[in-house]
């Protein structure tokens, strides 16, 4: 007897909607990047990517708790000398709100080359469309 190995070929790719209205950040960011890594499956395997595509709407309509409205902070540097920039999470939510989402699901991914591929299956929308209609996306509920 041998032990179970999935391969690549095998991989079946679901595509889920998340309304991210009224949802808090972090509990949100958590569960989607568990259905993006692929976890919820049970032929899970930490070396493939096999998780689903995501498809955030409604991403300006997040909650942060407690004053991280002004506290938390955003920042990149623009590659010049004394370029480093940052943004609270109010003027990020003015500006790209799609922003927010992403880089809280980033930061709950593997670090590596993988975890990279894997975030090519978020798809975040500010508003409360998006253009994935024809993948049939179904509903999925946050807890």
């Amino acid at each position: 007897m041998s032990t179970y190995s999935l391969k690549a070929k095998d991989i079946e790719k679901n595509w889920f909607v998340v309304d991210a209205e009224g949802q808090v950040l972090g509990r949100l960011a958590t569960q989607v990047a568990t259905i993006l890594r692929g976890k919820h499956k049970p032929t899970f395997s930490p070396h493939l990517d096999m998780g689903d595509c995501v498809v955030v709407i409604n991403a300006e309509k997040v909650v942060a708790t407690g004053n991280k409205e002004t506290g938390k902070s955003y920042w990149h540097h623009t590659g010049y000398i004394g370029g480093q920039k940052t943004r609270s999470l109010g003027q990020m939510r003015q500006t790209h709100p799609d922003r927010i989402i992403t880089q809280a699901v980033k930061g709950m991914l593997p670090h590596n080359i993988l975890g990279r591929k894997i975030l090519r299956h978020l798809k975040v929308y500010a508003g409360p469309t998006h253009p994935h209609t024809a993948q049939l996306p179904k509903e999925l509920e946050i807890t």
